[in-house]
């Protein structure tokens, strides 16, 4: 009986091994931090092609194992002449991801972790990657083995054209590579498709695993390992040189000698020092993990002493999250929210403020590079309503005091604060100046739910008090303006001005309930009941007017149209109860007999679709089967899209194409489901930071 138990887990194991790698991630992450150190792979194999910063560019990271003499590429697919270790495996996890090598020699495990948990801002905000090789006989033999990794250059420029300067320290116990560009103009520039060129990326081994290091161009130092099973510095190696002539890399090399059936560690850590990490306003704001006047080499030191705790606290954190996420939407959604948790954390900035208060800025990649873009925060929201409030309140935060600073005058929520990385003033549109091409529904709409949503986690609107003017004035601009928009943007705006759009009059009817939620909390009953009953009426109507037959329409004025209603997912979150749920049992039914093999079309205009809404969609269900349903195309889509980059959120449902957008924050909004049940939300949200003192306020620019 023991030995059949045995077989059925071992079974249950291998099912469970096997399903993780039957997964093919369009990209990979490898390290994930911000939106300036953020590196990929986009291939199925790590040596299958080199790793690029998530806009594409080339930041290669190479490894190499030499075993009896003999090498193996393990990461890069550089140097072409060498042959690739076997890749047996590819698990991606919330904070990890971790390959499988083997050839019949020796088997090999590099796993990259990130431990961007994101309930702890100072491990959240430490731009720090462990890379680590677990190395084990295969045959049972002893084998010498050496391991090479060599990072390029590229990582700390724009691109080929600059010219960098290499360094080396000793921190106490580590030692450690830098490498910057010799022009060091900090915050000079703004905009989407960029690297960072300022500041410096770190290679770092601790000194008791003797590493030896060396500086020179890629070719110098792998052809110097594959002979010698070590490194050395190419000529000078503090010379300043262009990155196209040479194509300069840091690099480390472990001798772990004889290797047998025990397994044999080796590990070390790549970080990047920006120094100054957004301009808001008058101020520029050094990272969250800076504000103490702690310096890179301290960070360094202090994450090398941590990193058997933080590795097992990032693999226990990954398997507690990882069991949760089933529980909520099954295996395909695990995986899913796995591939996008890093993702969504890396299109983030976390810095402090001059209070040392925490501000959360989100670049909206792959588009225009606006910076904290209402639109893009509020599909993103789910996560962090789910992990940390305290993040959403300081993402929140600087559009609110912006809208009061008297630099934004009207009486609708802004789009944008600017250009990455500059938080500065809105650019969208029409900016500060006109109405031209705002979004007044869409923004002032998503600020009102997202702050209800801060409200229902605190349990008091102590955080809406404090702008109780601005949220006032919104609500009423909603009352007269929301249930039947105007010719406006919405926050699809790839898909053009919409008048009528009943999609984004449901958003309107539920900011204003979730107005009246607020009031109430703060013990205006009176206020509170006549903003429930308009919102109430509204619903009425909304319901009477956008109803075609077993569905409802895409516009007010639209007969036989229909859209996704994403926007009615948050009444059923905050317990607004303003729709009944016989109107989401009708959509839900309604838009199985629409979607297509890789998802839910977003209406019935294009074939292309939004999987971030497709999640909120799906959450409308009233079921697991459902939720399903509408859900697991997504996955499907990832698995086949033949575009190698991080998640698409906007892609052509018929046929798994890339529409645009990659590398999105927007990604987040997959964790709407754990939010669905107060059993699972509390779990994770009660883990968040609790926060004590106040924000600063703006300086305004001369």
């Amino acid at each position: 009986m023991r030995n059949i138990l045995l077989l059925i887990c071992s079974l249950f194991v291998a099912a469970s091994y096997a399903q993780q790698n039957n997964f093919r991630p369009p990209s990979v992450p490898l390290v994930a931090h911000d939106p300036y150190f953020s590196i990929w792979s986009p291939a199925d194999k790590l040596t299958d092609r080199e790793t690029v910063h998530w806009t594409g560019a080339r930041q290669p990271l190479h490894s190499i194992v030499r075993v009896d003499g003999k090498s193996f590429r393990v990461m890069g697919a550089d140097p072409s002449h060498l042959t690739p270790l076997n890749q047996t495996g590819l698990s991606v996890y919330p904070t990890r991801t971790v390959y499988k090598f083997k050839n019949e020699l020796i088997n090999l495990t590099l796993t990259f972790t990130s431990p961007v948990i994101a309930s702890d801002l100072d491990l959240l905000s430490r731009p720090i990657t462990y890379i680590t090789w677990d190395v084990s006989s295969n045959d049972g033999k002893q084998h010498k083995v050496q391991i090479y990794f060599g990072c390029g250059s590229e990582v700390a420029a724009n691109n080929e054209d600059q010219t960098v300067k290499f360094d080396r320290k000793s921190i106490d116990g580590l030692s450690a590579l830098t490498v910057g560009t010799t022009d060091q103009k900090i915050l000079s520039k703004s905009g989407d498709d960029l690297r960072i060129d300022w500041g410096y990326a770190y290679v770092a081994a601790p000194n008791d695993q003797k590493p030896v290091t060396g500086i020179g161009s890629r070719e110098f130092l792998t052809n110097t390992f594959e002979k010698e099973g070590t490194v050395k510095d190419a000529g000078n190696p503090y010379e300043a040189g262009k990155i196209r002539d040479n194509y300069f890399f840091s690099s480390v090399v472990y001798d772990l000698g004889s290797v047998g059936k025990a397994k044999e560690t080796r590990w070390l850590m790549l970080g990047y020092d920006d120094i100054y990490s957004i301009r808001y306003f008058g101020t520029d704001l050094k990272a969250w993990w800076a504000k103490d006047g702690t310096t890179f080499d301290q960070l360094l030191k202090k994450s090398a002493d941590e990193y058997s705790k933080i590795t097992a606290k990032c693999e226990k954190f990954d398997k507690e999250l990882s069991a949760d996420l089933k529980t909520a939407g099954g295996d395909k959604y695990a995986q899913m929210c796995s591939l996008v948790y890093r993702q969504c954390l890396a299109a983030h900035k976390l810095v402090a403020d001059k209070n040392g208060m925490p501000l959360i800025f989100a670049k909206e990649n792959f588009s225009n590079g606006c910076i904290a873009t209402v639109d893009v925060i509020y599909p993103a929201s789910p996560f962090f309503f789910l992990f940390n409030p305290a993040l959403a309140k300081a993402m929140l935060t600087p559009l609110l005091a912006y809208s009061e600073s008297g630099k934004w005058k009207f009486p609708f929520a802004p789009h944008d604060l600017g250009t990455y990385p500059y938080a500065t003033g809105q650019v969208y549109g029409g900016g500060e100046k006109t109405e031209d091409d705002q979004m007044p529904i869409e923004e002032t709409g998503n600020v009102l739910i997202m702050i209800a949503a801060t409200a229902k986690l605190d349990g008091n609107a102590d955080f809406a008090k404090g702008h109780w003017d601005t949220i006032e004035k919104w609500a009423d601009y909603l009352i007269s303006k929301g249930f039947d928009p105007e010719n406006q943007l919405c926050t699809d705006d790839f898909a053009g001005h919409l008048a009528h759009n009943i999609n984004l009059s449901a958003k309107a009817i539920v900011a204003v309930g979730s107005y009246a939620m607020l009031c109430d909390m703060l013990g205006k009953k009176d206020k509170a009941a006549e903003y429930k009953a308009k919102a109430k009426a509204m619903a009425q109507d909304w319901i009477k007017q956008a109803g075609e037959g077993d569905h409802t329409k895409l516009a007010y004025d639209r007969p036989d149209s229909w859209s996704q209603k994403y926007n009615l997912v948050w009444d059923k979150l905050l317990g607004l109860n303003l729709f009944p749920a016989s109107v989401l049992k009708k959509e839900i039914k309604y838009y199985k007999t629409k979607q297509v093999k890789y998802g839910l079309p977003l209406d019935n205009r294009e074939r292309y679709t939004k999987n971030d809404w497709i999640t909120w969609t799906a959450t409308l269900a009233d079921n697991k089967n459902d939720f399903q349903a509408i859900f697991n195309p997504v996955y499907d889509f990832a698995n086949a899209t033949p575009q190698r980059v991080p998640l698409s959120d906007w892609y052509i449902a018929d046929n798994a194409f890339q529409r645009g957008f990659q590398a999105r924050s927007v990604v987040g909004g997959f964790f709407i489901k754990m939010l669905d049940g107060p059993k699972l939300w509390n779990k994770w949200s009660s883990k968040g930071t609790k926060l004590n003192g106040n924000w600063a306020p703006v300086v305004l620019q001369k």
